[in-house]
């Protein structure tokens, strides 16, 4: 007997799609919430400065004087009763700045012949930049200032909040220039012991940390599109 074919159309098998949890924004999980006063001010309602250090060439320096930084590095991290972070970044020379001047400085000569030498500079030094990937090391040491210590937390506890949306805590005017004022001790601190190893500091200040997070979290993007002055910025225009 043949078999009757079913006249019913088989129907194609669907499956309910899977409800996506609703995708969160990366700022969430920045801890820094603002930056002002030459301060960082995190999301727990902690503070960082961020200070930018010199360099030596300790290769360069005698046996007496390496013993020397060494013994005055050993006291520097002896005195410091606070935690600190020391940051070293490595970036791709930006030498914008400096052609500009040497531009200016082509238009401005009124000798023809000094001014082709000024444009062909200016063309080498591109190329060797260029072609040499020549890169420049900044030293930062980041300076910390929790109200609250974190001795009562484990290193799991503060490993998972990595990986936790940041939680904004209110930090009012009065209680932020009590806690800066506290974290500027820490400061000049940091600085006046940096002096004994042989190495000048600087605190960075709005603009600077500005460009410095600006630069870290784009690293492709801020080689292409510069931050703007903020102390330029006219409110008004906006």
């Amino acid at each position: 007997m043949a078999k009757k074919e079913d006249n019913k159309k088989k129907q194609p098998l669907t499956t309910k799609p899977e409800k996506k949890g609703k995708a969160q924004s990366t700022q969430k999980h920045l801890q820094i919430a603002e930056i002002r006063e030459d301060t960082v001010i995190m999301k727990d309602g902690t503070l960082r400065a961020v200070i930018l250090v010199s360099s030596i060439n300790f290769a360069l320096k005698s046996e007496d004087e390496q013993n020397a930084i060494i013994a005055a590095y050993v006291n520097f991290l002896n005195v410091i009763d606070f935690p600190i972070q020391i940051l070293i970044q490595s970036r791709k020379i930006d030498i914008d700045g400096y052609i500009e001047r040497l531009k200016k400085r082509e238009k401005e000569q009124t000798n023809e012949l000094l001014k082709i030498q000024i444009r062909e500079y200016i063309i080498y030094i591109q190329e060797l930049i260029e072609l040499g990937n020549i890169m420049t090391k900044r030293f930062y040491v980041v300076v910390s200032y929790n109200p609250l210590t974190d001795k009562q937390r484990g290193f799991f506890k503060r490993f998972a909040e990595l990986f936790r949306a940041a939680k904004i805590v209110s930090l009012g005017q009065k209680r932020f220039q009590q806690r800066k004022r506290d974290m500027m001790q820490r400061v000049d601190n940091v600085m006046s012991n940096l002096v004994s190893i042989g190495l000048k500091s600087v605190l960075l200040d709005t603009q600077s940390l500005i460009e410095l997070y600006y630069n870290t979290y784009n690293p492709g993007v801020s080689e292409r599109q510069k931050l703007n002055d903020m102390g330029k910025l006219n409110v008004d225009e906006f």
